[in-house]
């Protein structure tokens, strides 16, 4: 069993998502940064308050903190664009590097096309004489 936990862990699969989920984790690290430390201040001039985070709402003793409700969605939509830019320039490596392998496969078939047409002639020409 601990043999099978072995292969198991070391398979790159695994391995690559622990690095995806550690990088993951940076970089919402920044993203939050940014978030609190540029945008929200931003934000927060045309608002006229500069930290966001202490936007709240009182109902009776409940209190709603919809200023940090915002951040977060402010968080999301910078990572969401990211990750889609991510996806759309590993997809055109992708389509490229795909584009790339099938023309030797095209070029073979020219290739074979052109000797099969040799061949035929050689036929026609030995059946002539």
């Amino acid at each position: 069993m601990i043999k099978e936990f072995k292969e198991f862990i070391s398979r790159g699969n695994v391995m690559d998502l622990a690095v995806g989920v550690i990088m993951g984790a940076a970089f919402t690290a920044i993203v939050q940064s940014l978030v609190s430390n540029l945008i929200n201040p931003l934000i927060g001039l045309f608002l006229g308050k500069i930290d966001l985070s202490n936007l709240v709402f009182k109902v009776g003793d409940a209190t709603f903190k919809y200023g940090t409700f915002i951040e977060s969605i402010i968080n999301f939509l910078i990572i969401a664009f990211v990750v889609f830019l991510l996806v759309k320039v590993m997809n055109k490596i992708i389509k490229s590097r795909d584009e790339e392998e099938a023309e030797p496969e095209e070029d073979k078939q020219e290739e074979m096309v052109m000797y099969l047409k040799k061949i035929s002639e050689a036929l026609d020409e030995k059946k002539d004489n």
